[in-house]
């Protein structure tokens, strides 16, 4: 049933949530609801817990003295709240979007009672993307503004192109105050040269550079100006944070949830690594907000999320957005913690990554030592789970090239992340200790520069710029401050980049091992290389691996000088080949990295690989 008006819910006087509008309640499948509406928040600067939010003294405040701002929000939850788990399963939206559903799938979250929830967090979100969650940010107040701030926006183009946008993706930019300068480089790896400001201007509404001899496809392009008028964007984070604690502690319609769980995919991972390392863990009174974390396919990285003139979509890949305060020290667990546990309020955390995320998102910092000579000690509530030869999302049938060099990568890890939501529920919920932690590590040889991975594949070589960890110098006042004063930044070296060593196949040692990983059909990897037709065909293309399928018989493979051994060589027969996937099925589910129900999906998903590679 949807409301033909807005109904306003009582007051909360014990978190920042000020009022709560339900503008839809909707009957959907399995005797759920979906409740959604804008939530209107007000913060006391004041107040220890909000200090952490950058500049939040600089914003306007209410009769009461509070910085006011609201964000949409959507819940599906069991409309019987005894049919409940008492979990929210909170997913930090990926730039408005909502994604967590397609990982876990309807069918498990509501058949086990979860309550999820999402909101929007992100202050540049376009309000005329239909079907996203939006933020509305408090700006400076007039008296408050401070002096023109530095921005960079980076543009990376397919084809040659005579506009430039200014903000990231689909986003709203930073709003100009005046144009400085306007570079171009081959790739992050090489020199930027700075362009004659007689050849580019800016556009009449502001919103992106101009240049009508065009900028060329595979060049990275970085305009630099003056931005003004700035959010406080760090309050996101405090949304977040007064949102679930009003939905444990006061709930919506008064029901309140027993615990909680944040759950971030990629750019929302980031935040969330960023949200424990501000502190943002404890609310206004000092309780615990989430119980557990997990942070998805975050890599190693944090980003621009709570400093002044931040771009929170900037994130950091090989190729793209290369140079922005992303992947920045510390990145190991007990630092992200070390403010939680200060506060007594320290939640289970998950890091998980895939084979992308070891070269696209430097994932092996999150568990070696800075100087990349030893393993990391993991804290006891902390587990980090790797996935061999998985994409940054899920793959899929049928085998295709998608603006790729390489055939991508179908691998399909769902079910790995559905047994770990399990195993988080169940920590949490019953202290039942998850499977122990998994991925490769340097003690065991599993672990390797890139240029020392030995690869087998016959004419194909492993990329030579993955993404590094660069230290970047964006000014003395990042840290302290919040405030960026040197653009472009400056570099001086990088930390370790470490990746999976490789087994005779190709295939990622270390790690939870799926059937088309464990009893493989083709060499499976976490990179893949740009089309040539895109342009730079030697750099890595964002979140896709390769498919590098065996031939199929022994006079194949010795034809093509292929040390890998064929498919005829390997397995007897379809029904030799069904039975060992089989078997690895079994084990993963025996040592819970698989949940019964996914048993059968799983074996059946390596057969039809099967029927495409042999036919």
């Amino acid at each position: 049933m949807r409301f033909a008006a807005l109904f306003a819910l009582a007051l909360c006087a014990s978190a920042a949530v000020r009022r709560v509008e339900v503008t839809e309640r909707t009957p959907i499948a399995d005797n759920y609801e979906r409740i959604s509406g804008r939530v209107y928040f007000g913060a006391d600067p004041k107040l220890a817990a909000n200090r952490i939010v950058r500049d939040l003294e600089f914003a306007p405040v209410n009769s009461k003295g509070e910085v006011e701002f609201t964000a949409e929000f959507t819940i599906q939850r069991p409309v019987d709240a005894a049919k409940s788990n008492g979990t929210v399963l909170f997913e930090v939206s990926n730039r408005g979007g909502k994604g967590m559903v397609s990982r876990f799938t309807d069918a498990y979250v509501t058949r086990n009672g979860f309550t999820l929830v999402w909101l929007g967090w992100e202050w540049d979100i376009p309000a005329t993307s239909a079907n996203l969650l939006h933020f509305t940010a408090p700006h400076f107040r007039p008296d408050a503004l401070p002096a023109a701030g530095l921005v960079r926006s980076e543009f990376v183009s397919d084809k040659t192109v005579t506009a430039m946008p200014l903000g990231d993706r689909f986003m709203d930019p930073i709003a100009v105050n005046k144009a400085i300068a306007l570079y171009v480089r081959e790739s992050g790896d090489k020199p930027a040269r700075k362009i004659d400001a007689a050849k580019w201007q800016l556009s009449a509404d502001g919103k992106s550079v101009d240049m009508t001899s065009g900028f060329e496809s595979a060049r990275l392009y970085e305009f630099v100006y003056e931005g003004k008028d700035p959010v406080v964007a760090g309050t996101g984070l405090a949304a977040i944070r007064d949102w679930i604690s009003y939905l444990k502690n006061e709930g919506q319609d008064g029901r309140a949830e027993k615990r909680a769980i944040g759950f971030g995919i990629s750019q929302s991972g980031r935040l969330l690594r960023e949200f424990l390392y501000d502190g943002f863990n404890a609310d206004e009174k000092g309780r615990r907000v989430f119980d557990g974390v997990w942070a998805d396919v975050a890599g190693a990285g944090r980003g621009s999320f709570n400093f002044r003139y931040a771009q929170p979509s900037r994130d950091g890949c090989p190729f793209i957005n290369v140079f922005y305060p992303t992947d920045v020290f510390p990145f190991l667990d007990n630092a992200l913690l070390e403010r939680a546990r200060a506060a007594k309020v320290a939640p289970k955390l998950f890091l998980t990554n895939g084979s992308y995320e070891y070269w696209g998102r430097v994932a092996s910092l999150v568990h070696i030592d800075s100087d990349g000579k030893s393993d990391a000690t993991l804290a006891p509530d902390t587990r980090v789970y790797f996935v061999a030869g998985a994409n940054h999302g899920p793959g899929s049938l049928p085998l295709a090239k998608r603006n790729t060099l390489n055939v991508v990568n179908p691998l399909d890890h769902r079910p790995v992340q559905r047994a770990i939501l399990a195993a988080m529920e169940a920590w949490i919920a019953d202290a039942v200790a998850p499977p122990p932690s998994q991925y490769p590590r340097l003690s065991t040889g599993e672990l390797a520069t890139p240029d020392h991975v030995k690869f087998p594949v016959p004419g194909v070589t492993v990329p030579q710029h993955p993404r590094r960890a660069r230290k970047l110098d964006f000014g003395p006042d990042l840290v302290a401050k919040g405030i960026i004063t040197k653009e472009p930044p400056t570099e001086d070296g990088a930390y370790p980049l470490l990746v999976p060593q490789v087994n005779a196949d190709g295939l990622d040692l270390g790690g939870i091992r799926l059937p088309e990983v464990a009893v493989p059909l083709a060499t499976l990897t976490g990179w893949n290389l740009r089309a040539p037709e895109r342009g730079a065909s030697e750099e890595i293309v964002e979140f896709l691996g390769s498919f590098f399928p065996f031939a199929k018989t022994k006079a194949d493979r010795e034809s093509a000088h292929d040390p890998r051994l064929s498919i005829a060589e390997r397995y007897a027969s379809r029904e030799d080949y069904q039975k060992r996937v089989t078997a690895v099925a079994d084990d993963l589910v025996k040592r819970r990295y698989m949940l019964q129900e996914d048993r059968e999906g799983a074996v059946g998903r390596a057969m039809r690989l099967w029927d495409t590679v042999t036919k």
